[in-house]
């Protein structure tokens, strides 16, 4: 029954053609049940960049924890071209609708919208970063509880990003998880003060 509905989903994708403004968060968005640990196991991004070094992305940690404002904190940790680990923090400020946050990107230097897209909570979240579609900006990413997806929930995420209009050589899924250790939950805190 999951495989025909994820095979269902991807044919509608396929089929239609989404701008930003049709993208919503997920209907009944929980923040408590989506918190956690995530690898970002696969993404969109336009950058000609990163399109060129795609074949040397890895699989990066992180971890999502619910905040006293109703917004989120998550901490990533990534291996850098020195070979040593990288830690990024965002706060996420919590919005109207569930599901949707803004942050302020302290690299491109304006307000971006964080939208979970699509969850179970236990396996998989698909989010959008900066819906405005702007190849500069715009990330699609796709996270797993684990850092190995079902084949089918992966090109479930390449549909969507295709039908969004992420080019093919965009997507990028890679298979060797990077090496950067998560700290301890308990110094998680610590991390974002």
């Amino acid at each position: 029954m999951l495989l025909a509905v994820a095979v269902l989903c991807s044919v509608v994708l396929w089929t239609h053609s989404f701008n930003s403004t049709d993208i919503q968060p997920q209907a009944d968005f929980d923040l408590e049940k989506f918190t956690g640990e995530w690898y970002r196991v696969g993404f969109a991004y336009d950058d000609p960049v990163v399109i060129k070094y795609k074949s040397k992305m890895l699989i990066s940690r992180g971890h999502l924890i619910a905040n006293e404002n109703g917004g989120a904190n998550l901490t990533m940790w990534t291996m850098n071209s020195q070979k040593t680990c990288d830690i990024s923090s965002y706060v996420y400020e919590k919005t109207e609708v569930p599901g949707a946050f803004t942050y302020f990107s302290q690299r491109h230097k304006i307000e971006k919208d964080i939208t979970v897209v699509e969850s179970n909570y236990t396996d998989y979240g698909v989010v959008l970063k900066y819906k405005n579609m702007n190849k500069e900006y715009s990330q699609l990413a796709l996270y797993g509880r684990k850092p190995e997806l079902r084949p089918e929930v992966v090109e479930h995420f390449r549909s969507f990003a295709l039908s969004i209009g992420f080019s093919e050589e965009a997507i990028i899924t890679p298979a060797i998880v990077d090496p950067c250790p998560l700290p301890e939950p308990s110094n998680m805190t610590e991390l974002l003060d």
